[in-house]
């Protein structure tokens, strides 16, 4: 089941003061995004969140196999307009007990039906402005565990971002286990 604000609010509460519990294996697969909140709303900022989800945005994350320590993410966050793909690279790191997720992009690709058209190296942010994600909570379907309905056998992630706003999103098919 997709959690609501409130229940999100509490567990964020909670992950403030206990920690959230996730961890690197808990965050790997592909996440479509699905709802958005504005920074002290209890309602879903609807346009923005169709806006996003019609133009497929995703959030990728995998370990970071190019070295940048224990516990690296390789990160792609993309958005899709038919066979248009703008999509940003780069990588992150968990840090502190809650954890953060913090990451940054170092490239942007701008693709058409997976050919690159235009590939920019990005700037390297201020190490004290470097965007983050606070990890709430996460849940993922339970292998081999038959789901009542779909909406149950959903996993989600959601965080708050540097900015203040709350994200949730879902697990895509086929990502099921871990």
């Amino acid at each position: 089941m997709i959690p609501e604000a409130q229940w999100l609010l509490e567990r964020e509460r909670r992950s403030r003061r206990e920690g959230s519990g996730l961890s690197q294996a808990s965050l790997i697969g592909s996440w479509r995004l699905e709802r958005i909140w504005s920074k002290g709303s209890l309602r879903p900022a609807a346009i923005g969140a169709a806006l996003l989800r019609g133009l497929a945005a995703r959030l990728q994350l995998a370990p970071d196999e190019g070295g940048t320590g224990a516990g690296g993410l390789q990160l792609v966050n993309s958005v899709r307009l038919g066979a248009l793909e703008l999509r940003f690279e780069g990588v992150g790191q968990l840090q502190g007990r809650r954890p953060l997720l913090v990451f940054s992009f170092d490239r942007l690709l701008l693709l058409l039906g997976g050919r690159v058209l235009v590939e920019r190296a990005l700037p390297s942010p201020d190490p004290l402005r470097r965007p983050f994600f606070a990890l709430i909570a996460s849940q993922r379907p339970v292998p081999g565990e038959p789901a009542p309905s779909a909406e149950v056998s959903v996993g989600w992630l959601a965080a708050r971002g540097r900015g203040g706003g709350l994200a949730l999103w879902c697990l895509e098919c086929g990502e099921a286990t871990e």
